[in-house]
């Protein structure tokens, strides 16, 4: 769908070339999104699930609903130690794909959320909603692959629940995971925390995890393989706060990729940012997947990058670190965080203009975490 952006009128066509952006004054018209009932987007890490989240279950929640900022994970105090605890579902289809299955997804998508709190994961709980119908085969493999997974990360699956639905209302298998890990001392990252001049780092190529979901789905071929990105992010960080470095935010850009992140994490802090397009590390397959299929990879999920927030002043220090990490060899800067637009993301293309980089509103790739 086409998204229409109004500018201000510009006397010539030369001022349209000169003359400095407005952006405080663009207007982006949205399709209607009022719907009675549930829908794909709703689920899609976008603007719309952001609505469902502030429109419907805030409210319900009432008094016992969230007390902190709306992120992918909670840091609490209990007793002196801090607690960070984080819950995530995963309806994937296919349940395997190139680079993984929704087993080790499961484990590597929790573990993730905690780290980008700064945490060191500890324990999971799983919980299985199983189609009836789903071959026990299938369901060892993807319990072998949270095994495996747990144990490269370092945690424990300690607790879990399991559920069978009918034939034909499930779609093989749908994983709950939670998780609680533990914050040291002295860390503080959020998305509050973005501040105007802090570089904006990425660890590696964006959008491998959703075309190779996309590329064994529906027969789909794109002349080569592409192996998703799924990997545990705590590591990485450990050697990133290891240089002492105050890293503002972590973000891994699953739903909604790249661009999701990046506005959600502009709207919290009432910042600018802007990406520099030639810097983005998107792989030739990646294009060429998106380009066929009219995508935008930076709205294409991920699930073993992240996103970083830190002091430009000290942005070798911490690139130095991510490159030492295997996670991380692939380290970059792609661009910064400013005071100008609050809220708001662009990108500087190759030809010297601006383009907004906008929140998706649903999911250009449904089920694909």
């Amino acid at each position: 769908m086409r998204r229409l952006l109004r500018v201000p009128a510009a006397r010539s066509g030369a001022d349209l070339m000169t003359a400095e952006l407005e952006f405080e004054n663009w207007t982006c018209p949205l399709p209607l999104r009022d719907t009675p009932t549930v829908v794909m987007g709703h689920g899609g890490g976008g603007a719309m699930s952001g609505e469902l989240v502030e429109h419907l279950f805030l409210p319900g929640y009432g008094t016992a609903g969230a007390v902190s900022e709306l992120a992918d994970c909670a840091v609490v105090g209990v007793g002196s130690a801090r607690i960070a605890f984080s819950t995530d579902s995963f309806v994937v289809k296919p349940m395997f794909f190139p680079g993984g299955s929704i087993g080790d997804l499961a484990v590597n998508g929790t573990v993730n959320d905690l780290a980008m709190a700064g945490a060191t994961p500890l324990y999971l709980s799983a919980a299985f909603i199983l189609q009836e119908g789903t071959a026990l085969a299938d369901i060892a493999r993807i319990a072998e692959a949270m095994g495996a997974a747990a144990r490269a990360a370092g945690v424990r699956l300690v607790t879990g629940d399991t559920k069978v639905v009918d034939n034909g209302s499930g779609d093989g298998a749908y994983i709950n995971t939670s998780g609680i890990g533990l914050v040291a001392d002295g860390v503080d990252i959020g998305p509050r925390r973005a501040t105007a001049g802090d570089a904006v780092l990425i660890s590696g190529d964006i959008g491998v995890h959703g075309v190779a979901v996309l590329s064994c789905r529906e027969g789909l071929q794109f002349g080569t393989t592409v192996a998703s990105d799924t990997a545990p992010l705590h590591g990485l960080v450990a050697a990133m706060l290891a240089t002492g470095v105050d890293c503002h935010v972590l973000r891994d850009p699953t739903r909604g990729g790249v661009a999701a992140a990046l506005n959600e994490i502009a709207r919290t802090a009432r910042v600018g940012i802007e990406l520099v397009e030639r810097d983005l590390p998107i792989p030739p397959e990646v294009s060429d997947a998106c380009n066929l299929l009219g995508l935008d990879p930076l709205q294409v999920a991920n699930e073993g990058k992240l996103l970083a927030f830190v002091p430009a002043e000290r942005t070798e220090e911490v690139l130095a670190a991510m490159h030492a990490h295997p996670h991380g060899a692939g380290a970059r800067r792609i661009g910064t965080c400013v005071g100008e637009h609050p809220g708001m993301v662009v990108a500087r293309t190759a030809l010297g203009g601006t383009r907004v980089v906008s929140l998706p509103i649903g999911e250009q790739l449904p089920r694909i975490c």
